[in-house]
């Protein structure tokens, strides 16, 4: 079994940094009108990027593996909140968009249920509790915008 660290140290008022086993910092805090600075982003906020960025992962490296063309990826991501604390996620869907020409639907459909059945481990964190839902939609690479560019 792996052991996962993170470590939080208080950078001013309710604004804080935040370091994992990957040494990299990411910085939290709460919007103004809470009492805090505006300094990073939301703790909350960050389930969903964690939510995107495990199953984008798992969603381009199988599509990677099947040889599609894929030229670009984006993704949208919004999550309904009940109105009374604790103010949990009850709901979030996914729109996966992919960009390339010739991407085969049968293979984004297979890739995005590998990832949320088997790979993406905050999803199954998730699921328990949350309602997680997806849809996608294939564009031309003609439609992509720069920021959607995979690295090679």
């Amino acid at each position: 079994m792996a052991l996962k660290h993170a470590y939080l140290r208080q950078v001013g008022g309710t604004t804080f940094a935040v370091r994992g086993d990957s040494r990299h910092w990411v910085m939290m805090d709460t919007a103004e009108s809470a009492g805090g600075t505006d300094a990073g982003a939301r703790p909350k906020e960050l389930v969903l990027f964690a939510l995107g960025g495990c199953t984008s992962v798992d969603v381009v490296n199988i599509l990677k593996r099947m040889h599609a063309p894929l030229r670009g990826f984006a993704m949208n991501i919004a999550g309904e909140e009940r109105d009374e604390h604790p103010r949990i996620f009850t709901a979030i869907h996914i729109e996966y968009i992919f960009y390339g020409d010739g991407i085969n639907p049968e293979h984004v459909e297979r890739a995005i249920e590998l990832s949320n059945s088997k790979y993406c481990a905050v999803s199954a964190m998730l699921h328990p509790t949350v309602k997680i839902t997806h849809s996608y939609r294939i564009e031309p690479s003609a439609a992509m915008v720069p920021e959607a560019a995979v690295a090679d």
